[in-house]
Parts: structure tokens; sequence; C-alpha cells
């Protein structure tokens, strides 16, 4: 039988994981023809999540459980769940009922037609807040102008892979900074979308504040495109194009007896753009280099506290 590991990352969700386990339960007791595996990834929660967990686990031998050290993030937590599923697909969703746990039939069904990963694309829910649209879409427009990547927009952690795809996640982009949404559009296979309405969060908040986010997106921009590197360059020809104009008005007016030396301002005016450009460009530059350095440190992505099973 064809087996199937659904890993759930989990951080601070107390109030939801009975709920989510039971509507999971529930979609997966009634599909025949799998054998499913639950991988809880506890991502260092410091509210009663673990013990949840654990109980849980006691009470279903399909359900393992893997604790961090510490929180190291969404993102490492899918890779830690990647590194020791073993089914022959693997589903990552989020523990808190926005990727609703039904979808899954789905992706089953679309997996039967031989495809090696499936993106589940978000409609947006009215009730999300305003900004979180708005600067998702601009997130999107904005990395498909400047990457080589064509990125689904509102592709979200909810997703399946193959086993042949979880192999390479496996073995490579083992990066620092990672995108797995964006991996799994970039390594070829046999791939498809489906379109799901996410729900409320069915209690709690957000982990992921307005500032989380924009670094989580300026990571993301730096780690998929280098067009911010040629921006030096680029300003480079803007401030020639500027400089030869000035020298033709200069001469032009000095020609036409209304030349006057008087320029401070626009003197001020371009010594603070010009600058404000390069300070830009150095903190580019800078923003790469410690990107470089992160990688170099080569430090573990996660590290696991314990867990209830032999890996």
């Amino acid at each position: 039988m064809i087996k199937i590991s659904i890993i759930v990352s989990v951080y601070n969700e107390e109030k939801v994981l009975n709920a989510f386990y039971q509507k999971l339960n529930s979609v997966i007791s009634k599909i025949d023809n799998y054998i499913f595996e639950i991988l809880f990834v506890n991502d260092g929660s410091i509210d009663n999540s673990e013990d949840i967990l654990i109980e849980l686990s006691t009470n279903d031998s399909n359900i393992k459980v893997i604790n961090f050290s510490k929180n190291f993030g969404h993102e490492a937590a899918m890779i830690a769940g990647i590194d020791k599923a073993s089914g022959d697909f693997i589903i990552c969703m989020d523990s808190d009922l926005q990727h609703p746990p039904k979808e899954i039939i789905n992706i089953l069904q679309k997996a039967q037609d031989g495809y090696n990963i499936i993106n589940m694309v978000r409609i947006s829910n009215k009730k999300e807040k305003l900004w979180k649209r708005f600067s998702s879409k601009l997130f999107y427009k904005l990395i498909n102008i400047i990457s080589d990547i064509k990125f689904e927009p509102n592709a979200s952690d909810f997703f399946m892979i193959s086993k042949e795809v979880a192999d390479i996640f496996r073995n490579n982009y083992r990066e620092k900074i990672r995108f797995l949404r964006g991996y799994i559009q970039m390594v070829g296979f046999k791939k498809t979308t489906i379109k799901f309405h996410t729900e409320e969060r069915f209690a709690g908040d957000s982990k992921y504040s307005m500032l989380s986010l924009i670094k989580f997106a300026i990571g993301i921009i730096f780690t998929f495109s280098n067009l911010p590197l040629r921006l030096g360059l680029y300003a480079s020809f803007i401030s020639f194009l500027i400089g030869i104009i000035i020298v033709i008005s200069t001469i032009y007016m000095k020609l036409n007896g209304t030349y006057s030396p008087d320029g401070y301002t626009t003197i001020v005016v371009l010594l603070s753009f010009f600058f404000s450009i390069l300070f830009l460009i150095i903190g580019i530059i800078g923003e790469y280099l410690r990107m470089i350095f992160e990688e170099s440190k080569e430090r573990p992505i996660y590290i696991i506290k314990e867990n209830n099973d032999k890996y």
C-alpha cells in the first residue's frame, strides 16, 4: 500500500491541536488503500503543545512527535519533517486549521494522476487583514519581476511532494535562509495546483508580525534574485546620464549668457540623492555578505531535543 506522511509544524498551538487532530483523523480514517503517518514537529513551543502532542501520540500509534531544542522557525520544522518522513508522498500543512484537512482527499486524487508536486493555492479569505492581502500580492508581483523563477501567486505552505522530490530536499537546498514553497516550484518534475479556501484560525493568533514578514520577504528576494546586486551598475548609468545633462545644460546657458554660478541648492540635492543611492547599494552588498556569512558557519538547520520514535 502507498504510505502518506503528513507533516504538521507546531508552535504554541495548544488551543487548536486537539481540534486539528480530530478533523485530520476524521478525514484520513475514511480514506482506503493508503497508510498514514502523522509527524508533528514541535518548533520549540513554550506553551503546553508538547504535552498535548505526547498524549496524542500515546493514543495513536500513527503519530510521531519531533521536539526541537528551541524555536528554529517554520521552514526548519518542515525541513525536519521531510528529513524524517518515510512516506511515498509527503504532505506539509499547518496545525491552525487554515489548511483544511479535507483537502487531503483532493490532493491524493491528483497524486494518482502522476504528479510529483501539488501546490495548494489560497483563495483570499475576505476576513483576512487588508494589509496581509495587499502585501502578499505585492510580494509575488515583485519577486516574479526580479527573479528568473516564476512563482505561483498565493502558493502556501500547504503542499504535497513525492518521495523523489523529498530526497532532493534531504540532500540539497540546505540553505539557512529557505523558502520551501519557492524550492518546490524550481526543481522541475510534474506539478499542478489546487485552489482552496483559507479557513479562519480556529484559535490563537498568527505568529508572524508585519516586521517578521518583511524580514522574511527581503531574505527571499535576496535568495532568489541577483538583481539587487546589479543596482550599482544601473545607478552608475543613470548618474552618468544626469551628469551629461547637467554639463550640456551648463554649456548651453553659458553660451546664451544666462549662466549663473549660484547652484547651492542643486548641488545639495544632487549630493543627497547620489549618497542615498550609494548607501543603498552598500546596504544591499552587506545583506548578501551577511547571507554568505550565515551559510559559511555551517550551523545546523535544526536541533532535535527528543522524539517519540527512532529515526
